[in-house]
């Protein structure tokens, strides 16, 4: 007699299995089947999983790292967020994480009365968000949203696993593989809907779903700025970051890292072009650096303001550095395993040489050099290197998509261009398929190919349903960086609360999906299937379009 597992195993991807899925519960011989499989537990991922747990699916969330959370937790990178943040800019759930560590801070750390009572508490007063706070905090929050999930038994998380292999069977993918760090075997997962919430879409390729890398050519976007011809080696540094405290009149030099020298005297831009270990780059001069006066980039990212605590709780300020001098642009993540272990190990040596630079030759305002008394804070991240658990990734494999956003839907410039409106009346392009919001500059870093650092300002924008669609892949979605933008596009989609965005709508979809057995592409090409999933976010707290007339920035 066939077991339950076995049944459910041969009703996977049929309609008899979307009809039941999400009507059992766990037991101890199903733990290899889900209503989804979300393989990656950074932002989107998570926001995917608690979204659709909510929904009262099974899901099985696997993380690489020993930490879900992403950005905000394994890559050490505080939020970049838009300006809106504190009151419209994010969703319901997004605003309840932030809150959460809000008041997490209240409840057990020595603030001052002061910063206790300040609504809009930021316990590092870091300029570069307006909640800069210590990557396990925000895991402690992530948590204990989770907790009631995993107690029931809808949610299981998986830690130091990453998927190694799919079952595709024409546009369905039936299965996924994954290896988790010393079990003796690998586990297949099952379900009907699979989301690749990974920083590089690793299920892409694994899935044979079409996805594209690099920058597209200007006959394929329409995009002004994107290049003539197609180069898909060409994408975003990434960083791997640390943290650091200061000690005044302590020695914590760390030993000369092998490879200084090399980083110490590389010219990104030849043969003019400031050192990559320097602050002789017109943004780093305006900017500086000071631990003492605890001005700068000493603040950009400061996670711990010592001044907000009861005096004796914090000898120092503890800042997170991820800066242009240690982004790694000499290489990519995408290629084979080798190739991606490289560059991880050299991304890694040009962040520890900075530190060395830090601590021994970088210049001070008295005319001395070198600040000895930086220290390694391994604790913050997690690690025994004190590097970050995981790289922080700005640019992944892309679907292609239904529909593809691209630069001239979001920036000022383009928009303008296209529709021939002023700048005081333009706006990005409207989506009536929208499932999400979001809003930060084009921000695209230096890249593999050497083109610099670029700006451009954009418009708040909705999130098209279309560009999560892949064109032929029926039960595979994105909810990361993987969504279907352009190289350029990217460079305002891949923060924190779009991420999250993202991924919570993913998640509404797929409950929505089952619950009326039907598809994404469906879902898509039907007018009132997309107006139904549209009123489900509203319910959940998901905007899907900005004010009008927008209130000014908090």
């Amino acid at each position: 007699m066939s077991s339950r597992r076995d049944v459910l195993r041969a009703l996977i991807g049929s309609p008899l299995w979307l009809a039941t899925a999400g009507r059992t519960q766990w037991s101890q011989h199903d733990d290899a089947v889900a209503d989804v499989v979300i393989v990656g537990g950074g932002l989107g991922g998570c926001a995917a999983a608690l979204a659709a747990a909510e929904h009262g699916l099974r899901v099985i969330l696997t993380e690489e790292t020993a930490w879900i959370g992403g950005q905000l937790t394994a890559q050490a990178v505080p939020p970049d967020e838009n300006a809106w943040i504190e009151t419209i800019g994010g969703t319901r759930r997004y605003r309840a994480l932030r809150d959460g560590v809000r008041t997490w801070y209240r409840e057990h750390a020595p603030l001052t009365t002061a910063a206790r009572a300040n609504a809009r508490l930021n316990p590092g007063r870091g300029w570069v968000s307006r909640l800069c706070a210590e990557p396990r905090v925000w895991l402690t929050v992530l948590h204990a949203q989770y907790a009631p999930h995993i107690a029931s038994g809808r949610l299981r998380i998986l830690h130091h696993t990453r998927a190694v292999a799919a079952d595709v069977t024409g546009d369905r993918v039936r299965a996924v593989s994954v290896r988790t760090r010393g079990a003796p075997r690998d586990t297949v997962l099952r379900a009907p809907y699979f989301i690749d919430a990974t920083e590089l879409g690793d299920l892409l390729p694994l899935t044979g779903t079409e996805f594209v890398t690099g920058a597209e050519s200007r006959r394929e976007t329409g995009e002004a700025h994107a290049p003539e011809v197609a180069q898909p080696d060409n994408v975003q540094s990434f960083t791997v970051c640390f943290a650091m405290e200061h000690r005044p009149g302590e020695s914590h030099v760390i030993d000369r890292p092998a490879e200084y020298a090399t980083w110490r005297d590389c010219i990104p831009d030849p043969p003019s072009g400031p050192r990559l270990l320097s602050l002789d780059d017109e943004t780093s001069r305006r900017i500086g650096f000071d631990p003492v006066a605890r001005t700068g980039y000493w603040s950009y990212r400061r996670i711990i303001d010592r001044e907000l605590f009861a005096p004796g709780a914090y000898a120092s300020d503890v800042t997170l550095v991820n800066w242009g001098q240690n982004d790694y642009a000499f290489g990519s993540l995408l290629g084979d395993a080798t190739s991606a272990a490289h560059h991880l190990t050299r991304a890694g040596a040009l962040s520890r040489s900075l530190l060395y630079w830090l601590q021994t030759e970088c210049p001070r305002a008295d005319g001395g050099v070198g600040w000895p008394g930086l220290r390694l804070r391994p604790d913050i991240v997690g690690t025994e290197d004190g590097l970050s658990m995981a790289p922080y990734v700005r640019e992944a494999r892309r679907i292609r998509a239904v529909a593809t956003i691209r630069e001239e839907d979001v920036t000022v410039e383009g928009r303008m261009r296209e529709t021939g409106a002023s700048r005081a009346q333009v706006t990005a392009r409207v989506w009536p398929d929208s499932i999400g919001i979001g809003h930060y500059h084009l921000d695209l870093h230096r890249s593999t190919r050497g083109d610099a650092s670029a700006y451009a300002e954009t418009l708040p924008f909705q999130i098209p349903l279309g560009a999560l669609v892949p064109q032929r892949v029926v039960n595979l979605l994105p909810a990361a960086k993987n969504i279907g933008t352009t190289h350029r596009s990217n460079g305002c989609h891949r923060l924190h609360p779009i991420e999250w965005a993202i991924g919570e709508s993913v998640g509404v979809l797929v409950a929505q999906c089952i619950a009326q057995r039907t598809t994404p592409h469906a879902v898509h090409a039907s007018r009132a299937r997309t107006a139904t999933l549209q009123g489900a976010l509203a319910t959940d707290g998901v905007p899907i379009a900005w004010p009008a007339p927008m209130p000014p920035g908090a």
